[in-house]
Parts: C-alpha cells; sequence; structure tokens
C-alpha cells in the first residue's frame, strides 16, 4: 500500500523523497487520468529542485492512463489554471509547494474550467486510487514523446493579465519585485516590455536551493530585504511573491508591508470604478474596511467562508466581480475565479496612475479608520475549550455573533473574530475597531490572555 499522508484538505504537500517522491507521483498521475478520464492535462511546475523529475513522472502516469499532457513547463500556479481554461483541457495539475522550504514539494489540482479539485471534490478520490491501486508504468518513450506536447503559454497569459488594466493610464512607476528565487521573474519578465514601469529586480533567477530565503514574504527576515530595496530605490512600491507566484505582498513607498485586509478593500475600489455596482466577496476575519468601501463606492459585500473553495463557489453562485482573503489570496471571475499574484500588483499600480496618490496614502486612510490587531495565532492545548473561553468573557456585551467562519462577535465600535485552524492546535485571533488603535491593543491584550491560560 502506497504511503498517501502526503494528500492534505485542498492540496498534495510533502517531504521528497520521503512523503512525495517520482514513484508516487507516477501513481498520482495515473489515478488522476482514472477519476477525471480527461482527454487532455495541463501540467506545470515550480523552481524547485524536485519539480522537473516530479513533473515528469506525473506526464507519464497520465499518458499511461490514456490522456494526453500540455506540457507548460516551468510557470506559476495560476498559469496552469489559465492554461486549463484557454486551452480548453480537460484538467490541470500544478508542481509546487508554494511557501513551504526547499526540502518540500507538492501539487494543485483543478478540472475543466480551472474548477478546483480540493477534499470533497475529487482528491480523497484521487487518495484513495494511489493507496489501493499497483500501477505498472508503461516505459513506452516513443508514446511518452507521441502524447506529451511542450507549449508556450507565456506570450498568451501575458496578454490576457495586461487586459485587464488600462495600459494607456500607466505611468512609469518604479517598482521593487522581488520574486525570491521562484518563478515570479520569468512571470515580470513576460509582462516587462509591454508596461511603462522601471523594475529594481531582485532574485529573478530560479533556483530551488532558495538561496535568499524561502520564498515566504511574511517572514520578517525575507519582508526586511523588499522593504530595504524599496527604501533604498526610492521607489513607488514593493511588491514580493511567494515560490509559486499565486500570492503578492505589497509595501508602500517608505517601505512598510501593508496587510492583506488592506489591499482587499483598494481591489475592491479598483473593480468597482470598472464594474459599478458589482459584488466582492470577502472572508469573515476582518470586514469593516471592506464593507465601508464596497458601499460607499455603490458595491455589494458579500461575506463567505474562508478558504479558495468556499471563496470561488460563493463568487460564482452571486457572479461576484473580485473575491479577497485578508491572507493575500485574492480571486478574479475573468480569470476563471482563480487566485493570482500578478493582477493583485498590476491593479494597485493602476490605481496610483490614475490618481496621482501613493499607496501609502490610500492605506494610511484605511488603517485610522479602521485599524487592526493583524492576524495573532495561539498554540494551545484544546482549542475549542479556548475559543469556549473566550465566547464566554464576551458574549454579554456583543451587540451580535456570527459563525460563518469560527466566531465573530461585534461590539458598538469594535470586532473580533476567532477561528480553529483546521490542522493543528492552533487558534488564529483578529480584532479591529473603529477608529482607536488604543482600543484593539486593549482588547486583544484581555483576549489574549484568556485564551493562553
Amino acid at each position: 500500500m502506497t504511503n498517501v499522508e502526503c494528500f492534505k484538505a485542498y492540496d498534495i504537500r510533502g517531504i521528497v523523497p520521503d512523503q512525495l517522491n517520482d514513484d508516487i507521483a507516477y501513481k498520482i498521475g495515473r489515478a488522476f487520468a482514472e477519476f477525471l478520464k480527461p482527454k487532455t492535462v495541463v501540467v506545470g511546475y515550480d523552481a524547485r529542485l524536485s519539480s522537473p523529475s516530479i513533473a515528469k513522472n506525473v506526464i507519464e502516469g497520465l499518458i499511461d492512463g490514456g490522456s494526453s499532457v500540455i506540457d507548460i513547463a516551468q510557470c506559476g500556479t495560476e498559469m496552469v489554471y489559465f492554461a486549463t481554461s484557454h486551452l480548453n483541457a480537460d484538467g490541470g495539475i500544478m508542481i509546487t509547494a508554494s511557501h513551504n522550504p526547499k526540502q518540500y514539494n507538492g501539487m494543485k489540482f483543478v478540472r475543466a474550467k480551472s474548477r478546483p479539485i480540493s477534499g470533497d471534490t475529487g482528491l480523497n478520490d484521487i487518495r484513495d486510487l494511489v493507496a489501493s491501486k499497483e500501477y505498472t508504468k508503461s516505459n513506452n518513450n516513443s508514446l511518452y514523446t507521441e502524447k506529451s506536447k511542450r507549449y508556450d503559454i507565456y506570450p498568451e497569459y501575458a496578454d490576457h493579465i495586461l487586459s485587464y488594466v488600462d495600459k494607456n493610464a500607466l505611468k512609469p512607476l518604479k517598482i521593487v519585485a522581488n520574486a525570491g528565487n521562484g518563478v515570479a521573474g520569468k512571470m515580470i519578465n513576460a509582462i516587462k516590455d509591454k508596461v511603462p514601469f522601471k523594475f529594481v529586480e531582485m532574485f529573478f533567477t530560479p533556483d530551488g536551493n532558495f538561496p535568499n530565503g524561502v520564498p515566504n514574504p511574511l517572514l520578517v527576515e525575507n519582508r526586511d530585504l523588499t522593504a530595504k530595496a524599496v527604501v533604498e530605490n526610492k521607489s513607488d512600491i514593493g511588491v514580493a511573491w511567494d515560490g509559486d507566484a499565486d500570492r503578492c505582498f505589497l509595501f508602500d513607498g517608505d517601505g512598510n508591508f501593508i496587510e492583506g485586509y488592506y489591499i482587499v478593500g483598494l481591489l475592491a475600489q479598483v473593480f468597482l470604478k470598472k464594474v459599478p455596482g458589482a459584488k466582492i466577496i470577502h472572508d469573515p476575519r476582518l470586514i469593516w474596511n471592506t464593507i465601508d468601501i464596497v458601499t460607499s463606492n455603490g458595491g455589494t459585500p458579500i461575506m463567505s467562508k474562508t478558504g479558495h473553495a468556499f471563496i470561488k463557489e460563493r463568487m460564482a453562485k452571486e457572479d461576484a466581480i473580485y473575491g479577497g482573503e485578508m491572507s493575500a489570496h485574492h480571486y478574479f471571475r475573468d480569470f476563471s475565479y482563480c487566485d493570482s499574484g500578478m493582477l493583485p500588483w498590476l491593479l494597485i499600480a493602476e490605481l496610483l496612475s490614475s490618481t496621482g496618490k501613493s499607496l501609502g496614502q490610500f492605506v494610511k486612510d484605511a488603517e485610522a479608520k479602521f485599524p487592526i490587531s493583524g492576524e495573532i495565532n495561539s498554540e494551545v492545548k484544546d482549542a475549542k475549550a479556548a475559543v469556549n473561553a473566550v465566547y464566554e468573557a464576551f458574549k454579554g456585551g456583543a451587540i451580535s455573533e456570527d459563525r460563518t467562519d469560527g466566531i465573530s462577535l461585534v461590539f458598538d465600535n469594535r470586532r473580533f473574530n476567532l477561528r480553529c485552524s483546521n490542522t493543528e492546535p492552533v487558534v488564529r485571533l483578529n480584532v479591529e475597531s473603529k477608529g482607536d488603535k488604543a482600543l484593539v491593543a486593549e482588547k486583544t491584550k484581555q483576549i489574549l490572555e484568556i485564551l493562553r491560560k
């Protein structure tokens, strides 16, 4: 029986070669073909050292399973999503472990029209096939060559993402671009000659050794590199990506890291100018800034449970043009409801170009109006008991409560959301207020004291 501990709730992640290797990759390809019965599958991979070999074995598994493959080689995750829809493929597989350390690898799956495949929509079925079946490789190299076609998707992808902005309105902004030795550098290279921006390029060469640190901009030590470069180069903004470039993180002209929550509001504003009256989906953790911006710009804010599968499903149901999570996942209706790490910064650059305002000006207004704690994680022995203790302590003064995702309690001029992690004994806290930064600090301290008893 094959070890399948690399299968998680939404994707595949594991240490190479113990939890994920060429043999398991081949079986995953076979199982994907058996489960989905796709005629054609798009396959791409990130910059990790193990990715080309894992991709090769996935491709051979798919072909032995009866599928043909469009091999788009090294790319960002969103490029697999784009290619699957754009080329009318029946499915797509991206080989990536995103922001995880270099010893990891993984996979993300979609079916036709780039609809995600997660635990309850097929991933568990694929897992069970991998665990139970004894697949034998044909080693038919001529068949593999015949049924796998290399395809350069970069030009079509570049044209598509640039269609979201008015290129004539773009100003020659100076942008620090930290690719983190992932694949973002290649993606920027595909568009940089078509936009007026001057890029200060950092770590553009894909290198799975990650010599400048794991590509995770949420790590302070990595964040500081981008912030320093913005200040030293007197740039308008800074952008840093994770390893597979499906998330980007922004810095203002003073090198300040911008919380993803405020970017959701800015992107909502951008889309409501383009499509008046549109619906905007947001997660429940922090909401007031988003609601304020969406309603004041004539849109309709709609709250959804956290997580890409829930956000995408709700967007499709509501025909929402954009959905955003405070964790820097941004989803776009016209991008097959998929998340992108390229569209957010590009749309923000368009906003700055058209208004003449700086990112700092936009964000400072929002930060003053709706200050936040930032997400705080607490390791506790019993997560449910800890959350309930906080609930019992504060429920009496609450105006309302919501359980869309975890517990949200609303008071006169403050609210908080408390969520248990699905995978570990960790509780995640977010606190926000209406214009009272000191109150946020006070209530955050009180909640954490109860939570961590």
